[in-house]
Protein backbone atom coordinates (compact mmCIF):
# COMPACT_ATOMS: atom_id res chain seq x y z
CA UNK A 1 0.00 0.00 0.00
CA UNK A 2 1.21 3.30 -0.71
CA UNK A 3 2.70 6.08 1.92
CA UNK A 4 0.26 8.59 1.00
CA UNK A 5 -2.65 6.93 3.67
CA UNK A 6 -3.57 7.82 7.14
CA UNK A 7 -4.36 5.03 10.05
CA UNK A 8 -7.57 5.85 12.12
CA UNK A 9 -6.28 5.33 15.51
CA UNK A 10 -8.64 6.42 17.75
CA UNK A 11 -12.12 7.06 15.79
CA UNK A 12 -13.84 8.71 18.43
CA UNK A 13 -18.11 8.96 19.18
CA UNK A 14 -18.72 9.02 14.98
CA UNK A 15 -16.07 10.23 12.28
CA UNK A 16 -17.12 10.08 8.85
CA UNK A 17 -15.81 10.70 5.70
CA UNK A 18 -17.27 13.58 3.90
CA UNK A 19 -17.22 16.08 1.12
CA UNK A 20 -19.83 18.09 -0.58
CA UNK A 21 -22.22 15.26 -0.93
CA UNK A 22 -24.12 13.88 -3.98
CA UNK A 23 -26.88 16.15 -4.94
CA UNK A 24 -29.39 15.58 -7.71
CA UNK A 25 -30.06 12.09 -6.93
CA UNK A 26 -33.16 12.18 -5.17
CA UNK A 27 -35.49 10.79 -7.52
CA UNK A 28 -33.58 8.00 -7.09
CA UNK A 29 -34.15 7.71 -3.52
CA UNK A 30 -30.22 8.80 -2.50
CA UNK A 31 -29.88 11.52 -0.13
CA UNK A 32 -27.50 14.46 -0.40
CA UNK A 33 -25.08 13.52 2.27
CA UNK A 34 -22.10 15.67 2.34
CA UNK A 35 -20.83 17.75 5.33
CA UNK A 36 -23.38 19.09 7.73
CA UNK A 37 -20.94 22.73 7.73
CA UNK A 38 -20.20 22.97 4.19
CA UNK A 39 -18.46 26.25 5.13
CA UNK A 40 -16.54 25.04 7.37
CA UNK A 41 -15.47 21.75 5.86
CA UNK A 42 -14.53 24.43 2.39
CA UNK A 43 -12.43 26.33 5.00
CA UNK A 44 -10.64 23.67 6.23
CA UNK A 45 -9.85 22.48 2.50
CA UNK A 46 -8.58 26.28 1.26
CA UNK A 47 -6.17 26.35 4.63
CA UNK A 48 -4.28 22.62 3.08
CA UNK A 49 -4.23 23.47 -0.55
CA UNK A 50 -7.18 21.33 -1.82
CA UNK A 51 -10.26 22.33 -3.82
CA UNK A 52 -13.17 22.79 -1.61
CA UNK A 53 -15.12 20.17 -2.54
CA UNK A 54 -12.21 17.63 -1.61
CA UNK A 55 -13.24 14.77 1.25
CA UNK A 56 -12.76 15.58 4.84
CA UNK A 57 -13.27 14.00 7.87
CA UNK A 58 -16.21 14.89 9.89
CA UNK A 59 -15.63 14.38 14.49
CA UNK A 60 -18.33 14.31 16.61
CA UNK A 61 -17.95 16.07 19.99
CA UNK A 62 -14.96 13.89 20.78
CA UNK A 63 -12.73 14.37 17.79
CA UNK A 64 -10.46 11.67 16.68
CA UNK A 65 -6.85 10.73 16.39
CA UNK A 66 -4.84 9.78 12.92
CA UNK A 67 -1.28 8.82 12.20
CA UNK A 68 -0.48 10.08 8.63
CA UNK A 69 2.15 7.49 6.88
CA UNK A 70 3.84 10.24 5.20
CA UNK A 71 4.33 14.02 6.09
CA UNK A 72 1.38 16.11 5.28
CA UNK A 73 -0.24 19.35 6.05
CA UNK A 74 -3.41 19.02 7.99
CA UNK A 75 -5.66 21.80 9.40
CA UNK A 76 -8.57 21.24 11.81
CA UNK A 77 -11.98 23.70 12.05
CA UNK A 78 -15.74 23.84 12.36
CA UNK A 79 -16.09 23.02 16.32
CA UNK A 80 -12.99 24.39 18.58
CA UNK A 81 -11.03 21.73 19.82
CA UNK A 82 -7.50 21.36 21.43
CA UNK A 83 -4.96 19.97 18.45
CA UNK A 84 -1.91 18.00 19.43
CA UNK A 85 1.20 16.54 17.28
CA UNK A 86 2.82 13.33 19.24
CA UNK A 87 1.30 15.02 22.36
CA UNK A 88 2.63 18.65 21.63
CA UNK A 89 0.44 21.52 21.55
CA UNK A 90 -0.73 22.22 17.71
CA UNK A 91 -2.51 25.08 16.38
CA UNK A 92 -6.27 24.70 15.41
CA UNK A 93 -8.15 26.62 12.61
CA UNK A 94 -4.64 26.98 10.61
CA UNK A 95 -2.46 24.94 8.38
CA UNK A 96 0.22 22.07 10.40
CA UNK A 97 2.32 20.29 9.05
CA UNK A 98 2.80 17.03 10.37
CA UNK A 99 5.25 14.48 10.03
CA UNK A 100 5.09 11.16 8.38
CA UNK A 101 4.35 8.94 11.69
CA UNK A 102 3.40 11.14 14.09
CA UNK A 103 0.07 11.13 16.53
CA UNK A 104 -2.11 13.84 15.38
CA UNK A 105 -5.24 14.02 17.97
CA UNK A 106 -8.02 16.39 18.17
CA UNK A 107 -9.56 16.37 21.73
CA UNK A 108 -13.28 16.96 22.32
CA UNK A 109 -14.70 20.33 21.51
CA UNK A 110 -15.13 22.78 23.42
CA UNK A 111 -18.08 24.46 21.73
CA UNK A 112 -19.94 23.33 18.81
CA UNK A 113 -20.58 19.26 17.77
CA UNK A 114 -18.81 19.15 14.78
CA UNK A 115 -14.85 19.02 14.03
CA UNK A 116 -13.33 19.05 9.96
CA UNK A 117 -9.57 17.49 9.59
CA UNK A 118 -8.56 18.31 6.26
CA UNK A 119 -5.69 16.97 5.05
CA UNK A 120 -3.41 17.55 1.58
CA UNK A 121 -4.78 15.74 -1.38
CA UNK A 122 -7.78 14.79 0.68
CA UNK A 123 -9.40 11.28 1.68
CA UNK A 124 -9.43 9.03 -1.51
CA UNK A 125 -11.49 6.70 -0.81
CA UNK A 126 -13.52 5.24 -4.15
CA UNK A 127 -16.28 7.52 -5.15
CA UNK A 128 -19.91 6.47 -5.36
CA UNK A 129 -22.23 8.31 -7.37
CA UNK A 130 -19.49 11.06 -7.77
CA UNK A 131 -18.95 11.83 -3.96
CA UNK A 132 -17.25 10.08 -0.66
CA UNK A 133 -19.54 11.10 1.51
CA UNK A 134 -20.35 8.76 3.83
CA UNK A 135 -24.19 8.44 4.32
CA UNK A 136 -25.73 6.64 7.25
CA UNK A 137 -29.57 6.57 6.16
CA UNK A 138 -28.68 4.79 2.93
CA UNK A 139 -25.08 3.15 3.63
CA UNK A 140 -23.73 4.98 0.13
CA UNK A 141 -19.93 5.72 0.50
CA UNK A 142 -17.51 4.53 3.27
CA UNK A 143 -18.14 3.50 6.00
CA UNK A 144 -17.30 5.03 9.89
CA UNK A 145 -14.08 4.72 9.87
CA UNK A 146 -13.12 2.36 13.05
CA UNK A 147 -9.88 2.46 15.10
CA UNK A 148 -7.09 0.79 12.57
CA UNK A 149 -8.85 1.82 9.62
CA UNK A 150 -6.18 3.12 7.09
CA UNK A 151 -7.82 5.55 4.79
CA UNK A 152 -5.65 6.56 1.23
CA UNK A 153 -4.66 10.25 0.47
CA UNK A 154 -4.91 12.23 -2.92
CA UNK A 155 -1.82 13.61 -4.41
CA UNK A 156 -1.24 17.87 -3.27
CA UNK A 157 -2.76 19.94 -5.48
CA UNK A 158 -2.01 23.05 -4.08
CA UNK A 159 0.20 25.25 -1.66
CA UNK A 160 -1.11 25.43 1.90
CA UNK A 161 -3.28 29.14 2.75
CA UNK A 162 -0.57 31.61 3.81
CA UNK A 163 -2.04 33.55 6.29
CA UNK A 164 -1.20 37.27 7.75
CA UNK A 165 -3.80 36.92 10.53
CA UNK A 166 -6.20 35.08 11.96
CA UNK A 167 -9.07 32.91 9.94
CA UNK A 168 -12.70 34.67 11.37
CA UNK A 169 -14.36 30.74 12.45
CA UNK A 170 -18.13 31.27 13.18
CA UNK A 171 -18.84 30.92 17.13
CA UNK A 172 -20.75 28.23 17.77
CA UNK A 173 -24.27 29.61 18.11
CA UNK A 174 -25.64 30.30 21.49
CA UNK A 175 -29.23 30.87 19.79
CA UNK A 176 -29.82 28.77 16.86
CA UNK A 177 -32.07 31.32 14.48
CA UNK A 178 -33.46 29.49 12.04
CA UNK A 179 -35.18 31.75 8.55
CA UNK A 180 -37.73 29.81 7.34
CA UNK A 181 -40.68 29.89 4.25
CA UNK A 182 -43.46 28.03 5.36
CA UNK A 183 -45.24 25.25 3.37
CA UNK A 184 -45.71 22.99 1.82
CA UNK A 185 -48.02 21.48 4.07
CA UNK A 186 -48.38 24.44 6.42
CA UNK A 187 -52.43 24.44 5.66
CA UNK A 188 -52.36 20.87 7.94
CA UNK A 189 -51.39 22.88 11.18
CA UNK A 190 -53.70 25.09 12.63
CA UNK A 191 -52.92 29.21 13.03
CA UNK A 192 -52.55 28.55 16.35
CA UNK A 193 -49.92 26.07 15.56
CA UNK A 194 -47.88 28.39 12.85
CA UNK A 195 -47.78 31.20 15.34
CA UNK A 196 -46.65 28.97 18.30
CA UNK A 197 -43.31 27.75 15.26
CA UNK A 198 -42.47 31.07 15.15
CA UNK A 199 -43.10 32.47 18.91
CA UNK A 200 -42.43 29.70 21.26
CA UNK A 201 -38.79 28.66 22.04
CA UNK A 202 -37.55 25.17 20.87
CA UNK A 203 -34.43 23.61 22.46
CA UNK A 204 -32.01 21.26 20.03
CA UNK A 205 -32.93 17.71 21.21
CA UNK A 206 -29.91 15.35 22.08
CA UNK A 207 -31.61 12.65 19.56
CA UNK A 208 -29.99 14.92 16.90
CA UNK A 209 -28.30 14.05 14.47
CA UNK A 210 -27.21 13.82 10.70
CA UNK A 211 -30.80 13.23 10.19
CA UNK A 212 -32.16 15.55 11.31
CA UNK A 213 -32.28 17.95 14.03
CA UNK A 214 -34.88 16.69 16.66
CA UNK A 215 -36.28 19.80 18.84
CA UNK A 216 -37.98 19.86 22.00
CA UNK A 217 -40.49 22.36 22.98
CA UNK A 218 -44.58 23.08 22.19
CA UNK A 219 -46.41 20.57 20.58
CA UNK A 220 -47.87 22.05 16.48
CA UNK A 221 -51.62 21.19 16.54
CA UNK A 222 -52.92 19.87 13.22
CA UNK A 223 -55.88 20.64 11.61
CA UNK A 224 -56.06 17.51 9.42
CA UNK A 225 -56.14 14.13 10.92
CA UNK A 226 -55.84 12.08 7.57
CA UNK A 227 -52.59 9.93 6.74
CA UNK A 228 -50.71 12.19 3.86
CA UNK A 229 -49.47 9.98 1.36
CA UNK A 230 -45.36 9.98 1.53
CA UNK A 231 -44.14 12.96 -0.98
CA UNK A 232 -40.73 14.26 -1.67
CA UNK A 233 -39.06 16.25 0.73
CA UNK A 234 -35.82 18.59 0.36
CA UNK A 235 -32.54 19.38 2.55
CA UNK A 236 -34.28 21.64 5.56
CA UNK A 237 -37.22 20.63 5.83
CA UNK A 238 -39.68 21.28 8.84
CA UNK A 239 -41.10 17.97 9.08
CA UNK A 240 -43.87 17.65 12.10
CA UNK A 241 -44.17 13.91 13.53
CA UNK A 242 -46.77 12.49 15.35
CA UNK A 243 -45.40 13.62 19.02
CA UNK A 244 -45.74 17.08 17.21
CA UNK A 245 -42.18 18.66 17.92
CA UNK A 246 -40.74 19.76 14.68
CA UNK A 247 -37.31 18.11 12.70
CA UNK A 248 -35.09 20.35 10.81
CA UNK A 249 -34.09 17.76 7.79
CA UNK A 250 -30.25 17.76 7.57
CA UNK A 251 -27.53 16.23 5.11
CA UNK A 252 -28.73 12.07 5.11
CA UNK A 253 -32.42 12.93 5.48
CA UNK A 254 -35.04 10.18 3.42
CA UNK A 255 -35.70 11.73 0.10
CA UNK A 256 -39.82 11.07 0.89
CA UNK A 257 -41.48 11.17 4.07
CA UNK A 258 -45.27 11.05 4.88
CA UNK A 259 -45.30 13.30 7.72
CA UNK A 260 -46.15 16.97 6.96
CA UNK A 261 -44.09 19.28 6.57
CA UNK A 262 -44.82 22.79 7.93
CA UNK A 263 -41.85 24.64 6.65
CA UNK A 264 -38.56 24.97 5.30
CA UNK A 265 -35.23 25.99 6.87
CA UNK A 266 -32.96 28.72 4.28
CA UNK A 267 -29.97 26.29 3.37
CA UNK A 268 -27.51 29.06 4.26
CA UNK A 269 -28.82 28.43 8.02
CA UNK A 270 -27.93 24.30 8.05
CA UNK A 271 -24.44 25.11 9.07
CA UNK A 272 -25.01 26.40 12.30
CA UNK A 273 -27.85 23.72 12.69
CA UNK A 274 -24.76 21.39 12.21
CA UNK A 275 -22.52 23.03 15.29
CA UNK A 276 -25.98 23.41 17.97
CA UNK A 277 -24.96 21.30 20.94
CA UNK A 278 -28.45 19.97 22.79
CA UNK A 279 -30.32 22.26 24.90
CA UNK A 280 -29.26 25.39 22.08
CA UNK A 281 -32.27 27.21 22.39
CA UNK A 282 -33.89 27.32 18.58
CA UNK A 283 -36.22 30.56 17.34
CA UNK A 284 -37.77 30.11 13.69
CA UNK A 285 -38.14 33.21 12.00
CA UNK A 286 -40.26 33.61 8.83
CA UNK A 287 -38.79 35.13 5.84
CA UNK A 288 -40.37 37.46 3.67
Amino acid sequence: MTDRAVVVVRAGALTTVQDLGRPGHAHLGVPRSGALDPRAAGLVNRLVGNPEGAAVLETTLTGCAVRPRCAVTVAVGGAPSPVSVDGRPAAWGTPVRVPGGALLEVGRAVAGVRGYIALAGGIAVDPVLGSRSTDLLSGLGPPPPADGAVLPLGAPTGPPARLDGGVPWPAPPAELVLGIRFGPRADWFTDGALRTLTAARYRVSAASNRIGLRTEGPVLTRARGAELPSEGVVLGAVQVPPDGRPVVFLADHPTTGGYPVVAVVDEGDLGAAAQAIPGTPVRFVPLG
